[in-house]
């Protein structure tokens, strides 16, 4: 399982349970990672092209 899943996924379930604050700063790091990885995968791949 990618790192940014696991991130997700225990975010939304502290959000479910009652710890919002600390779920949505979970969920905002987790997509932040996602947001990153996809950059440096497209990064890659120009590089590989040229």
């Amino acid at each position: 399982m990618p790192s940014w899943l696991i991130i997700l996924i225990v975010g939304v379930v502290l959000v479910i349970i009652g710890f919002a604050g600390v779920g949505q700063i979970l969920i905002y790091i987790g997509v932040a990672v996602l947001v990153i990885s996809l950059i440096l995968a497209l990064v890659g791949r120009g590089r590989n092209r040229v």
